[in-house]
């Protein structure tokens, strides 16, 4: 390449690396070292730390991951640090009291998914798949206190975690301030030239920065993304919170959630689950956000996309399709589970005790607050009491929006 069009090119990669990026810190030095890397110097080592605290990734661990994928279309090199170390600390950021530490055979065995699920997104051929328990194991205690030693007690309370937890007198274990030192030095072991990670982790990724320069290290440039807001609307997306979208979710459990957001999440939504690829639907999103677009038909892509993103155009076809049987036209799924129960002496059940028969529900109080709020039906009649009573006979049962069985009331065993 000539020199304009070496300089055209670190222009158009850093467009990609800052799309959907609240923030690019050190951008002028990762200029350079963009420059340096298209001229036929080596690709930038790009590093992304996950903690397997949980044993499935979910759609706000995509919005960094796809930033991955796409520094790794680049030319750079992509890596995924699983943190197997680090979620024995566990991650204080955001956490308004000690986060439990995990034992190592449940952190093994959490890690071990995000290997496979990993997969629908990296090329892991070509990416660094890591530990850090790699180095941390191996760290001696002389060598964890030279680490220490790089930061003082008042700038890690300066963090605002810490520092509400510390105003409010919320007790603050030792070994959490060892969690930024870890994710610090892991840039170190690494030689790390960028590092992404969501707003919650900007202490960290910056703290690795001067750490980094303790250890005569270029620091590292870091990209800071805003952080998902899972399907409540009100909180980041985290699997301790009930409100995640998992990327192995089935298809129609993935497309039911998307499609029950409320109208502004699902704005955020297309902006930050983009990843460079849906120039389209955020155009649209851009009518929606005015007068003119159609947010029903806005969400339905969206679900639809989502969902073929991790399990493909036929899978998303299916899911669309069922939704709009089960939910918007309340018709009937394509399979739905036989169940054969036996009456009573009676001679009839009441519907609580044939929704529990049925594993529909998991108790009589499950039974009694969704008969109540109108979500049970019996041969698509809605039904209006507990008691009611259902003799020998086939009928389609709904439970809810999504739950069905064909039961067969039978007299005797």
């Amino acid at each position: 390449m000539t020199g304009d069009a070496n300089q055209r090119e670190v222009e158009r990669q850093l467009a990609c690396i800052r799309e959907g990026a609240e923030q690019v810190l050190g951008e002028e030095e990762l200029r350079v070292r963009l420059g340096e890397a298209v001229r036929g110097g080596r690709p930038l080592r790009v590093k992304l730390g996950v903690d397997p605290s949980a044993p499935d990734l979910h759609l706000g661990h995509t919005v960094v991951l796809n930033k991955l994928r796409r520094f790794q279309e680049l030319g750079h090199v992509p890596i995924f640090l699983i943190g197997d170390f680090t979620a024995r600390i566990g991650d204080p950021s955001g956490k308004k009291k000690t986060r439990p530490a995990l034992d190592a055979e449940t952190v093994k065995r959490n890690a071990a998914t995000y290997l496979d699920q990993v997969k629908l997104i990296l090329d892991v051929q070509r990416a660094e798949i890591r530990f850090n328990g790699e180095w941390m194991d191996a760290m001696t205690s002389s060598e964890l206190v030279r680490l220490c030693s790089h930061y003082t007690v008042a700038r890690i309370l300066e963090r605002d975690d810490f520092a509400k937890r510390y105003a409010a007198g919320e007790p603050i274990a030792v070994h959490e301030f060892l969690y930024p030192f870890v994710q610090a030095y892991d840039s170190v072991a690494l030689r790390a030239d960028v590092e992404l990670g969501g707003s919650d982790q900007r202490f960290n990724l910056l703290m690795a920065r001067e750490i980094q320069r303790s250890y005569g290290q270029a620091a590292q440039a870091v990209v800071v993304h805003p952080l998902l807001v899972g399907t409540d609307g009100r909180d980041k997306m985290s699997k301790s919170l009930g409100n995640t979208v998992g990327i192995t979710d089935p298809p129609e459990e993935m497309y039911g959630k998307t499609m029950r957001i409320s109208d502004p999440l699902m704005l955020d939504w297309v902006e930050l689950l983009s990843a460079g690829e849906w120039d389209d639907l955020r155009a649209e999103r851009e009518r929606v956000a005015g007068p003119d677009g159609d947010p029903l038909r806005l969400k339905q892509e969206l679900a639809r996309r989502l969902v073929a993103r991790f399990h493909g155009a036929e899978a998303a076809a299916q899911a669309a399709a069922r939704f709009r049987r089960t939910v918007q036209e309340r018709g009937l799924p394509d399979e739905i589970p036989e169940v054969r129960i036996p009456l009573g002496p009676e001679g009839w059940l009441r519907i609580g005790k044939v929704m529990e028969a049925a594993r529909l529900v998991s108790s009589g109080t499950e039974a009694r607050n969704l008969v109540a709020s109108g979500g049970v039906y019996l041969d698509g009649q809605r039904v209006q009491e507990l008691g009611t009573q259902v003799g020998p006979g086939s009928y389609v049962l709904q439970v809810g929006r999504r739950k069905f069985a064909r039961i067969h009331l039978v007299s005797g065993t």
